[in-house]
């Protein structure tokens, strides 16, 4: 396993950071075998953990913190805020309200009094950057989080926020949490090189794009079985990820077999080309592996030491070229500014 330095915290993590967003009524409903899933990633070397309160509605982080309850110190642990936790009016969102209230629900459900990396789940148009940033600075300084960071921001907001931090004297976003995989290479264009600049940590989501990357879809052994991604997410409404009938799903199977070329002729299997991938750039810290069920942690971590030789990374660059996104969808938030309520009168 390697390990990477957190931005400019000191802080060593490895390459590999678990995420446990499977835990739960969402993916794994079985607690030893998550559990256990835990155990075997630290074992095999992983010390950086990442799950989130609206994971299976606070189930992820109590499963995390049955798997932790003798090896707490063992792990940098990261959870998130934003996401609608209940039916109240403030039950979401990232205002100082809502920050200040959430953070002991999720140190309670975790069986901690600290956590070290807490990020905010997803940019929002309503609360002002500055009122975020606050709540977070007071809640670092009373000890209750070591570093606080971001997920899914786009370069602009990043810019904006350290500046206001500045500005303000408030302690600011230490790391990003944004999507990146072969087929969802925006953030080349904007975020890796701010997060860069401004001296962050980066740990990928979804470096497999929702199982794509995994080659479990491909045109002659499309994986439709009851277990599969492809079928799980259509009972969430979010079968559009898997609906052959969109351009955006016949260009990825057509990438697929372009890809599994690739990983043949780099000797590798494309799961671990994928999550290579996204480890060559060197504004990334650790990409984000969410296994459901043991057998695919231990796939995952069998190819944590594979690194991609240039003539591999430039091929892949052929096929999808740098910057690009080959499904809007895959963006992970849909950017307001765009929206007709803020382009027209």
């Amino acid at each position: 396993m390697e390990y990477r330095t957190l931005g400019t915290t000191g802080i060593r993590v490895s390459t590999h950071c678990l995420g446990a967003m499977m835990f739960g009524s969402w993916g794994n409903t079985d607690v030893d075998a998550c559990v256990r899933m835990v155990h075997e990633a630290l074992d095999a070397g992983i010390n950086f953990v990442d799950t989130a309160d609206v994971y299976s509605a606070g189930e992820s982080e109590q499963i995390v913190a049955t798997a932790l309850a003798e090896r707490r110190d063992e792990v940098v642990l990261a959870t998130k805020v934003h996401g609608r936790m209940g039916p109240g009016q403030n039950e979401q969102g990232n205002s100082r309200l809502w920050i200040m209230r959430e953070v002991e629900n999720s140190l309670r459900r975790l069986g901690t009094d600290h956590i070290d990396l807490y990020q905010i789940h997803r940019p929002e148009p309503e609360t002002a950057i500055d009122e975020t940033l606050g709540a977070l600075t007071d809640l670092q300084r009373a000890g209750k989080i070591r570093y606080f960071g971001s997920s899914t921001f786009p370069g602009w907001q990043l810019e904006e926020a350290a500046w206001v931090a500045e500005r303000d004297g408030l302690s600011r976003f230490r790391t990003e949490q944004p999507p990146y995989s072969i087929f969802v290479r925006q953030i080349e264009l904007d975020v890796l090189p701010v997060a860069q600049r401004l001296g962050m940590g980066v740990l990928v989501w979804s470096p497999l794009c929702r199982g794509w990357l995994t080659g479990r879809y491909r045109r002659e052994a499309f994986d439709r079985s009851p277990e599969a991604r492809a079928a799980r997410v259509g009972g969430r409404g979010m079968g559009w990820q898997f609906d052959e009938s969109r351009p955006e799903i016949q260009r990825k199977l057509d990438l697929v077999e372009e890809l599994a070329k690739l990983a043949a002729e780099a000797g590798v299997t494309m799961t671990h080309m994928a999550i290579a991938f996204t480890l060559a750039h060197p504004g990334v810290t650790s990409a984000i592996i969410g296994p459901r069920r043991p057998e695919q942690l231990a796939d995952l971590l069998s190819g944590a030491d594979i690194r991609l030789e240039p003539s591999i990374l430039d091929a892949i660059d052929e096929l999808v070229a740098p910057g690009t996104l080959v499904d809007e969808n895959d963006r992970g938030f849909d950017p307001w500014w765009l929206e007709a309520g803020a382009r027209r009168r």
